[in-house]
């Protein structure tokens, strides 16, 4: 069973988080609170958002979701570009996907998108530099097989995490030829993120069944699966990852709980991996959700995207100061807050985007949205 929903964190109910090595400090007056600046996504039909976004730098980027939304009904995918100085959407009319789930991105011509279909089959897209067209890969329209993220080198090796043959896999693009790699060794496992640390070592996140709901999921690829420990909780799901080493893992989540009515907001969830335990730490809030998680130049995890249900205000972060998480809010605006999917480097500068919608409602007149940080 799929347990992903058109908004991740808006599910669950409240427990306990336990402190960690770096708790999170509110610090709600810094100056860098302001430092997020939205930036206009237009053109999108509600209910719209932006699930990924990915950039090549200060003048290139991608972000991609779903649009056209109402109630049950499928929506169709959504893709927009950056030029340097505005987003435009980018022309989809070719393809049937009722969703783009997740884009990466190194160059110009080195940028891969998967989706959902509107039929069986689960699509591969690459960008050729004007617009995104499907391409074949092993297994491509079976009604079994799922990609549902995607990651790019800078040596042009792709990286996707999805199923096939009811097992959790990886699908490796090596410059030449696609191939499934052997599964993931975890009954009932669902992935929802691969990250490349290095051309040899690939991180996934997700969830796997422990009986009477799903624990967080992180494993490592580096030619065979290392599986760590599951992340504790009730009914927790890994949205994101960022691995400094194998003794160094952020996960971020949400953990929806036990019971409650449909679209009660779940818990934030922050692990940290010491290369022999899992520590959770606070999120500096009790309610809502963290989605994505984005490293800095250095490769040291350096960002958050959440959202805060008790205060919808604005936007929320975590940025990180040294040892410690600290709560940062986005720009001013309407109520309530938008909410967000992801958080990406800007490649070649000390600037980061987000993405996701301008309400946490997947209802019209919700839109796609961005912001952006310089510094």
């Amino acid at each position: 069973m799929r347990r992903r929903r058109f908004v991740a964190g808006a599910i669950g109910a409240l427990s306990g988080i336990g402190l960690g090595p770096a708790p999170v400090r509110a610090d709600e007056a810094t100056p860098r609170a302001q430092g997020w600046q939205a930036v206009p996504a237009p053109g999108s039909t509600p209910a719209a958002q932006l699930r990924r976004i990915a950039a090549a730098g200060s003048q290139l980027a991608w972000a991609v979701g779903e649009e056209g939304r109402a109630g049950s009904s499928q929506g169709r995918g959504l893709a927009m570009l950056w030029n340097g100085g505005a987003w435009t959407r980018t022309d989809l009319s070719h393809l049937d996907h009722t969703r783009l789930s997740d884009v990466a991105g190194v160059c110009s011509t080195a940028a891969w998108s998967v989706g959902r279909p509107a039929g069986s089959g689960s699509p591969l897209l690459r960008w050729d530099g004007t617009t995104w067209r499907e391409t074949t890969f092993p297994g491509r329209g079976e009604p079994d097989v799922r990609l549902d993220a995607v990651a790019v080198g800078h040596d042009g090796r792709v990286w996707i995490c999805g199923s096939r043959g009811g097992a959790a896999r990886l699908l490796h693009w090596d410059g030449q030829r696609w191939q499934w790699l052997d599964p993931l060794p975890v009954a009932s496992a669902n992935l929802y993120r691969v990250v490349l640390r290095s051309p040899g070592e690939v991180w996934v996140s997700g969830d796997q069944s422990n009986g009477g709901g799903w624990s967080g999921l992180v494993a490592r690829w580096d030619g065979a699966w290392t599986v760590l420990p599951p992340i504790a909780g009730l009914r927790l799901g890994i949205a994101d990852l960022h691995s400094a080493g194998p003794d160094d893992v952020w996960a971020v989540g949400t953990e929806a709980g036990v019971g409650g009515p449909p679209g009660r907001p779940g818990n934030p969830a922050l692990s940290h991996w010491d290369g022999t335990a899992w520590t959770r730490v606070e999120a500096g809030f009790t309610v809502g959700s963290l989605s994505g998680i984005a490293g800095d130049a250095q490769g040291r995890a350096a960002w958050i995207a959440g959202w805060n249900y008790q205060d919808q205000s604005r936007s929320t972060y975590l940025r990180r100061h040294g040892d410690t998480w600290t709560v940062v809010r986005g720009p001013a605006g309407t109520a309530p807050a938008p909410y967000l999917n992801d958080v990406t480097w800007i490649p070649g500068t000390a600037g980061f985007w987000s993405a996701g919608m301008t309400s946490p409602a997947p209802a019209p007149p919700t839109e796609a949205y961005t912001e952006r940080i310089e510094a």
